[in-house]
């Protein structure tokens, strides 16, 4: 390994460049307070979601609800994660049970969580999650209904969960038919099944919460959330033709990530809005997100939430900007559905059941990274595997090889985004500068 994973790491803050990113941090934690105090002070119904069950639904009955995987997100950028590994271990549990997933059943161990410490501050998260009484995932992987039925035993809350089909035909050009085309992408009787399933879930939570569904209302949602959509598509168009790019994953891994979660919203349409004209401005003057860049990398993975001044120690020494992430990209390519007011049912069916498919399944996924690749001028991918996630290790060994088939070379390691007990900055810092040096370098030499 190269001589210089030895010197320390110089980066240890992460510098946000953009208003965007930063007014999605501040409208995300003040929406969660509101909502919280909402939940609290009116008794209303509360929901846990996986990132895979059709929020829209929810969005639509006026239903409040977080989203599983980002407030693990939270937790780990909370620095939570070393005390929640720890409660899932005194129960019982291992502790590195599909980390980024089970953040929230962690949570539910915790006795401190809502109380505050010494100095009046909340002990828990921002204060800790509501209690819900609903959790609802679907069957994506082998520990999914597990852990959200343990997290319902501890809440004493309502578990439900849906169902996951799996694709008869693999169109390896996916990206190009989600849009219009879904009818022709998917297989009829999966589509069919998945509009059930809607049907039964929305039976559910109008008997459980009381409240009414309205078709027009959830078409409304669809329609909004292809509008935030394709400023996103605007903007991921936009950055892979920018050389220098404006912006790092930094700023677009927050900005969307966050924001996706407000989706169907008029505030999520006009960030997105917003977030695509602010970078927009930055090309137009030829701004450099890195000054004198020289090599474009690509993440693959999910963010890495407990040390995000990570993809940022590469760029003063090896002028290498991290400029791609599936964040943005995936907002492009996976969530537009037009022709909602056909059926929106039908139309919500097609954007989530192919979801898991797209993100963990090869060749849906490896198809789509080499495409992403070559559109971006990527010179090396560095791609994180978690451990502890079946379902997020999405055929690994395909990903790499297609990859680095098309000539860009890989550097593939095991890590967890979220457990700062499997991140060692310094190590992990010295194996991206040796990867950079002795294989991202030479193969940019050798195709100039």
């Amino acid at each position: 390994m190269s001589q210089q994973k030895k010197e320390p790491v110089s980066k240890s803050v992460v510098v946000k460049k953009l208003n965007a990113t930063r007014a999605a941090s501040i409208y995300q934690k003040k929406w969660f307070f509101e909502m919280k105090a909402r939940v609290e002070n009116e008794g209303l119904d509360f929901a846990i979601l996986n990132a895979d069950v059709p929020m829209e639904i929810f969005r639509a009955m006026d239903i409040p609800f977080v989203v599983n995987q980002w407030w693990a997100a939270i937790c780990g950028a909370k620095r939570m994660t070393r005390k929640y590994f720890d409660l899932m271990q005194q129960n019982g549990y291992r502790p590195d049970l599909n980390s980024y997933d089970a953040q929230a059943l962690a949570e539910s161990f915790d006795p401190d969580d809502h109380k505050l410490d010494e100095e009046g501050h909340p002990m828990g998260p921002w204060g800790g999650l509501p209690k819900p009484t609903i959790c609802i995932t679907r069957l994506t992987g082998d520990v999914q209904n597990k852990i959200y039925g343990l997290l319902a035993e501890n809440y004493q809350a309502d578990l439900y969960v849906m169902e996951n089909t799996v694709a008869r035909t693999t169109p390896l050009n996916w990206y190009e038919l989600t849009a219009d085309r879904w009818e022709e992408l998917y297989d009829s009787d999966r589509l069919d099944l998945a509009v059930e399933e809607l049907k039964e879930l929305i039976r559910f939570l109008e008997q459980k919460t009381g409240r009414s569904f309205e078709m027009k209302k959830l078409e409304r949602v669809m329609h909004l959330i292809n509008e935030q959509e394709s400023y996103y598509k605007k903007t991921r168009d936009l950055i892979a033709e920018c050389h220098p790019v404006p912006v790092t994953v930094v700023d677009t891994i927050n900005a969307v990530m966050q924001a996706q979660w407000q989706r169907g919203t008029e505030w999520g349409v006009q960030h997105a809005k917003g977030l695509y004209e602010e970078i927009k401005t930055l090309a137009d003057k030829g701004e450099a997100a890195v000054p004198g860049e020289k090599l474009r990398m690509m993440w693959l993975g999910r963010g890495m939430w407990q040390d995000f001044a990570f993809y940022q120690r590469f760029e003063e020494k090896y002028g290498a900007v991290f400029m791609w992430s599936m964040y943005l990209a995936m907002g492009a390519d996976a969530y537009i559905r037009n022709h909602v007011e056909q059926d929106p049912l039908r139309a919500l069916a097609a954007r989530y059941i192919g979801m898991e498919d797209f993100i963990h399944m090869p060749p849906w996924n490896s198809s789509w990274f080499v495409q992403q690749a070559l559109q971006n001028d990527i010179d090396g991918v560095v791609y994180m595997i978690p451990d502890n996630d079946i379902q997020a290790v999405e055929g690994s060994y395909f990903i790499k090889k297609n990859l680095e088939a098309a000539g860009i070379p890989v550097l593939a390691f095991h890590a967890d985004p979220v457990n700062p007990k499997k991140w060692n900055a310094e190590t992990m810092t010295g194996m991206v500068e040796e990867f950079i040096e002795k294989r991202v370098i030479p193969a940019q030499k050798a195709k100039n």
